[in-house]
């Protein structure tokens, strides 16, 4: 028996995809139907991948996630650290795709 999943979307939906990466290197990417987003550290594959399901009415086939630490940096002397961040690579089902620079 199949699952109802219900495509309301939520705001913790929106929370959870902070912003897309426009990079040289994601944009090369996403030709092979691949999108990359920067999420909050909590996030879960399961959580990244119903959210843009829901958002942008595509099916998603794999989420995969990476996790940089901040680099420490001296400014002037003084000592600062970067923030850490998570990014998501999510791979879409053929023939979807989802056009990141006109935004949501």
């Amino acid at each position: 028996m199949a699952k109802n999943k219900s495509n309301n979307v939520t705001a913790q939906m929106y929370d959870t995809l902070v912003r897309p990466v426009i990079t040289e290197k994601s944009m090369i990417s996403s030709e092979a139907g691949k999108v990359v987003f920067i999420v909050p550290l909590s996030a879960t594959k399961d959580c990244i991948k119903s959210a843009v399901e829901a958002i942008f009415n595509v099916k998603v086939n794999k989420v995969n996630t990476i996790k940089q630490f901040g680099k420490v940096k001296s400014f002037r002397g003084h000592e600062g650290h970067r923030p850490d961040y998570k990014k998501a690579i999510v791979t879409l089902a053929e023939g979807q795709n989802i056009d990141v620079t006109t935004g949501i």
